[in-house]
């Protein structure tokens, strides 16, 4: 089981160039790739969109903050454009005669005239990039990875324990459920005998267990637990695969929540009306946990 939070990081220099990689993600329905390149480098996006999925992500929006600084001088060359200067320096002789200004063209004056001069510097070589790149994005995927999947664990844990939990509140409905059917029909029996002894009426046992057959039909969750038991013995093996289980553990939870629900419009005690708040408020704790899970 893995989260979809996680957080990963890597720096070091080669080939003359400062790296730093960044990788982290929070919740999504699905899988969001977002790189962040310096804009002479986005040439690489693709690349590490591609190793990202590689690795297996399936959820989550993911942001990959990528900074690539050069650390030594690259080889920069300045030339002065002597047609662009030829033509500048002119125009200002021009616009001194022709509306006799003061002053002289001087090198300040003439320097300051953009594109004045050319620079130029070596080509990126974009698969020696990559190769710069990939050490240390490898090792940012790699704690983003096991930040994913020590998280996960986390997440299991807590989860399998609120599940117990759950299994708990259900058992204690079932058995309430149990004895509240015995007692209706001491309830029911000792009602009857009592009212009909003061009229001198006998009364039919047979006519008891019809009317006891009733309350249990429209009183009794077996059917209810036998289903919530089943998504338990689902959960459990959800929470041991090796696959991502987020969207199939939210699918359990609501089925579960429609299994106590059920239950809940057939409770005619109080007792078992506040098992059944307790079990949704269980089940709410899990579905928030499951939000995080891949």
């Amino acid at each position: 089981m893995k989260s979809m939070t996680a957080f990963g990081r890597a720096a070091g220099t080669s080939g003359g160039k400062n790296y730093v990689c960044e990788v982290k993600s929070v919740n999504n329905r699905y899988l969001d790739v977002t790189v962040k390149l310096p804009r002479n480098y986005s040439f690489l996006e693709e690349r590490v969109t591609a190793l990202v999925k590689e690795r297996g992500i399936s959820r989550g929006k993911v942001d990959v903050f990528i900074g690539i600084e050069a650390a030594e001088s690259r080889g920069v060359t300045v030339a002065l454009d002597t047609l662009y200067a030829d033509s500048y320096i002119a125009a200002l002789r021009e616009l001194k005669e022709k509306y006799s200004l003061p002053g002289k063209v001087t090198l300040e004056l003439a320097a300051r005239g953009d594109g004045m001069f050319i620079a130029s510097k070596p080509e990126e070589d974009a698969e020696a990039d990559w190769q710069g790149l990939l050490p240390y994005l490898n090792s940012a995927l790699d704690g983003f990875e096991q930040s994913r999947t020590a998280e996960g664990e986390r997440l299991k844990a807590d989860l399998a324990a609120k599940k117990e939990n759950l299994r708990s509140i259900v058992a204690a409905v079932k058995e309430k459920s149990a004895l509240n059917a015995k007692g209706y029909r001491a309830a029911l029996e000792e009602k009857l005998r009592k009212t009909l002894d003061e009229v001198g009426v006998t009364f039919s046992s047979d006519r008891i267990l019809t009317e006891v057959a009733i309350y249990v039909d429209k009183t009794a969750v077996d059917e209810e637990i036998v289903r919530l038991y089943s998504h338990f013995k689902a959960y459990d093996d959800a929470l041991n695969s090796a696959e991502p289980v987020g969207r199939r553990l939210d699918f359990l939870v609501q089925e579960m929540n429609r299994e106590v629900n059920t239950t809940g419009s057939k409770a005619c005690d109080a007792e078992i009306a506040a098992l059944v708040v307790s079990a949704k408020c269980e089940l709410e704790k899990i579905r928030e946990q499951i939000q995080n899970i891949e």
